[in-house]
């Protein structure tokens, strides 16, 4: 007896000791495949300096259909790591609707804080109905907010390819919410003006957007004529340059001064239309019009880092629509059209930027060619391999809607629309006589990153009732396009430090059962499990019950 109690007391005393060491030595282990709960690097920095309360609030609870459901466990699970690593982090979920008697009402509160929701088919034993879900994470940090999308929609994307999407996208999400409610001081974005760039009422939700994470700030390159020195030392003073659709020819000398920019460092977006084409000019008596080739001056700039922009007009296979009206008066009717001339550009995934984003719109976009030399060139966007180029000048007509393309012809595709390009910047001005006489003109510069893209509309959104709508919407066919976070990830890899946007790399895959075999198996599986426990417990219970009697007698 006296053993007996030894040992007891032994036992509890280890329990307790090893109790202690794991207070100390606290660790949890991914044993996932795709290592899908291990924050990176850039992530476990985004929480680390929370010193006050972090709550987090899902907008995910109740009865929700089936993928949602997984989409509710992932979060959980990704938030409890974030926690793990800071305890100020708290979450909780919340159905936004739960308790409501005027659900409408709060439909329309939520939209008005710019939740949208997600209408989602649920079918269950045979019945259809309809679920309003608003798939979004609230983050509120000392009296601030930022709103998390949790779900990733693609054109055409099943459902498991959705929670993939979605899932894949949750780190990045978060980390990119407790990096914006972290920052101290913001990087700087100069908004390029003087040279007929787009109005900003048409860029107003980018920038509107890009607040959260920039400052930003407008130069005009007019006045590099009176006081170029001072232009370049204000331009200098921002981290990026934004050119968004010019129209009007640079000079050598507004030139220079970019040049001087990116050379000593600037990063820059370039968003560049050669040929002048828009669709409002298409809308008279015979319906065309001329596309003619846009001179910005710019040829001779960006050939020195290695791209040429073609004066031509990419013709894809893999349209966006555009809304005509047919009849007159009351009987008038809108009707979505395909329109050629607006490719809808999938991304190739190949890099941090374009990872796991919406299919883009363009419009009347042209191709571009990269050239060799020392810099490091990234394609991230191509048309469809059902496209092709045509050359301006070119009559462009509405009427084209009514002839059937002939496929014959759509060849050459994967035409070039959108290049990352990273190197050691060489002045386009070396060894040549400079239009300005510049203070310490340089030759050549550190490292740097710029992003040109074939299409100025790119970054337009559209207007209605004199307000701007949300970039990428298209209030004629009701269709939401990545053009903004396309964008958004251009400036944050341009910008970048931490390395944030590489967690937009990170692949995960959820196993999904097979709708169809369930269907046709439930009964056969309900069987197995539930019928077999029982078979197996009478067998053992028979079998048992016999080697007694055999042993003890009856």
């Amino acid at each position: 007896m006296k053993k007996s109690w030894l040992s007891i007391i032994k036992a509890v005393a280890l329990l307790v000791i090893l109790n202690g060491i794991a207070d100390y030595f606290y660790a949890r282990i991914d044993l996932t495949e795709d290592s899908r709960y291990t924050l990176s690097q850039a992530s476990l920095h985004s929480v680390q300096e929370f010193s006050a309360p972090v709550i987090i609030d899902i907008l995910l609870d109740d009865n929700l259909p089936p993928e949602f459901v997984k989409l509710k466990q992932e979060t959980r699970q990704l938030l409890e790591e974030f926690a793990s690593e800071n305890n100020n982090i708290k979450f909780n979920f919340v159905n936004p609707l739960e308790g409501s008697s005027q659900i409408d009402a709060v439909i329309t509160d939520l939209q008005g804080l710019g939740l949208t929701p997600t209408n989602v088919t649920v079918e269950q034993n045979g019945k259809v109905s309809q679920e309003i879900i608003f798939p979004w994470a609230m983050v509120n940090y000392n009296n601030n907010t930022v709103k998390v999308p949790l779900l990733k929609n693609k054109l055409g994307a099943t459902t498991e390819e959705r929670v993939n999407n979605s899932v894949q996208h949750l780190e990045y999400a978060f980390a990119d919410a407790f990096s914006k409610l972290n920052i101290k001081e913001k990087k700087k974005i100069a908004i390029i003006k003087g040279n007929g760039e787009l109005e900003d009422i048409f860029m107003a939700d980018f920038l509107t957007t890009i607040k959260d994470y920039y400052n930003i700030g407008a130069i005009t390159l007019d006045s590099v004529s009176q006081n170029p020195e001072k232009v370049l030392e204000q331009l200098k003073g921002f981290d990026l340059a934004l050119i968004a659709k010019p129209t009007e020819r640079f000079t050598d000398e507004e030139k220079f001064i970019l040049d001087q920019y990116v050379v000593s460092g600037g990063k820059s977006l370039w968003l560049i239309d050669k040929v002048s084409m828009e669709l409002d000019s298409l809308f008279n008596e015979k319906g065309t019009a001329m596309a003619v080739s846009k001179d910005l001056n710019l040829q001779d700039f960006f050939f020195r880092f290695g791209v040429r922009f073609n004066p031509n007009l990419v013709n894809d296979l893999y349209f966006t629509q555009i809304v005509l009206a047919s009849g007159e008066g009351n009987s008038s009717q809108y009707n979505p059209v395909p329109w050629f001339y607006n490719p809808m550009v999938f991304s190739k995934n190949n890099h941090p930027i374009n990872n796991n984003i919406e299919a883009l719109r363009f419009q009347f976009a042209g191709s571009m060619d990269t050239l060799a030399n020392a810099y490091k060139k990234q394609v991230l966007l191509t048309s469809s391999p059902l496209s092709k180029t045509e050359g301006v000048p070119r009559q462009i007509s509405l009427d084209i809607i009514n002839t059937p393309p002939d496929k014959e012809l759509y060849k050459d595709g994967n035409n070039i629309l959108g290049v990352l390009i990273q190197g050691a910047f060489k002045s386009t001005f070396t060894n040549r006589v400079k239009p300005l006489p510049l203070k310490n003109i340089q030759d050549q510069g550190p490292e740097n990153k710029m992003i040109v893209i074939s299409d100025g509309d790119l970054i337009k959104n559209q207007i209605r009732n004199g307000r701007p709508l949300e970039l990428g919407y298209d209030k004629w066919t009701n269709n939401y396009f990545g053009n903004k976070e396309f964008l958004i990830n251009c400036l944050n890899y341009l910008l970048d430090d931490t390395g944030l946007i590489n967690i937009r790399n990170k692949k995960v895959a959820i196993p999904f059962l097979d709708e169809e075999k369930i269907s046709e198996q439930k009964t056969k599986w309900q069987l197995i499990n539930i019928g077999l426990p029982l078979v197996l417990t009478f067998i053992f219970g028979f079998v048992i019950s016999t080697i007694r009697k055999k042993k003890y007698g009856a």
